[in-house]
């Protein structure tokens, strides 16, 4: 019984931590289905994002003006990538590993040289915070998560059905096609990027605020946790969900189911230190789910 009263006080955490993982892997998404594109910048970006909004609101800047700053360092830290990748030549995984190891340096100058900054509820105006995530009031972050999530949804639905949107969709689907057609997949690229990690750097503003700091490697391991909530919205629901809008929010739901089972395991007993050889399993798991249905299945019919 304990167990379960546990696990139901820890899933208010897993469901908000989910969703704002959630917003980062809408950019993992862009990057991975919309451009076809392999981006490893988003371990760096994540973390530039959380360092760049908490030194500012540690400065005295308003949260929300911080987050657009956070935005915008993710936006540049993508454009670093994408200039690599296509004005210099270098392949994209190549340069997403150049940019996310030159973040390094710069998220430890952004923070004044220490490994990890810290962000109290009692000091500071945060925005979300983890202290009231299982309260009734309007601190709550839930609904706000809820809210900000609408809102880039709708926006980047509105955007990819524009036509620029499309023509980035259409650079993704085939590249070759795409410049036949006369689109600057080059630009086109590039400006995916920039979107993506604009969209991770802001996912790392926000968990840098609801986790109460910022550290310099908050975003390791951030690439496996995007393909995860990916993978897992794609495989539950990539045959019911199948307007853009409602993948985007597969992508979402996918990232809650991924550290709601994260929750269940830890409540289990599993070593904190074994997490990351979890993550790996979940994603292989499935991303091999759509193998085995294309392996078994054909037989069943056969017999």
């Amino acid at each position: 019984m304990n167990f379960f009263l546990s696990l139901f006080n820890a899933m208010p955490g897993a469901v908000t931590q989910g969703m704002l993982w959630g917003i980062m892997a809408i950019g993992v998404y862009i990057t991975y289905r919309i451009l076809d594109v392999a981006d490893l910048t988003v371990d760096g970006s994540l973390a530039t994002g959380g360092a760049v909004c908490v030194m500012l609101m540690r400065a005295g800047w308003n949260p929300w003006i911080s987050l657009l700053c956070a935005f915008l360092a993710g936006v540049l830290a993508g454009l670093c990538t994408g200039l690599l990748h296509t004005r210099c030549g270098i392949p994209a995984i190549l340069a997403g590993i150049l940019t996310q190891l030159a973040l390094y340096s710069v998220n430890l100058r952004i923070m004044g040289g220490k490994a990890n900054q810290p962000i109290g509820v009692d000091k500071y105006d945060l925005l979300v915070s983890q202290r009231y995530v299982r309260e009734l009031t309007l601190n709550n972050p839930i609904p706000l998560v809820i809210l900000v999530l609408a809102v880039l949804t709708g926006l980047l639905y509105w955007f990819f059905g524009t036509e620029y949107g499309s023509s980035l969709r259409a650079t993704g689907a085939n590249q070759n096609m795409a410049r036949a057609q006369g689109i600057n997949t080059k630009s086109g690229i590039t400006f995916g990027l920039m979107l993506a990690n604009g969209m991770v750097a802001l996912a790392g503003g926000l968990l840098a605020q609801y986790q109460g700091a910022v550290d310099v490697n908050m975003g390791r391991g951030a690439i496996v946790i995007g393909l995860a909530a990916v993978i897992i919205g794609e495989v539950l629901l990539g045959k019911v969900f199948r307007n853009f809008a409602l993948k985007l929010t597969a992508v979402v739901i996918g990232a809650v189911i991924y550290y709601m089972v994260i929750q269940l395991v830890l409540q289990l007993g599993l070593n904190t230190n074994d997490l990351k050889l979890l993550t790996a399993l979940v994603v292989a798991l499935f991303l091999a789910i759509p193998y085995w249905k294309t392996v078994v299945l054909p037989r069943k019919k056969e017999v």
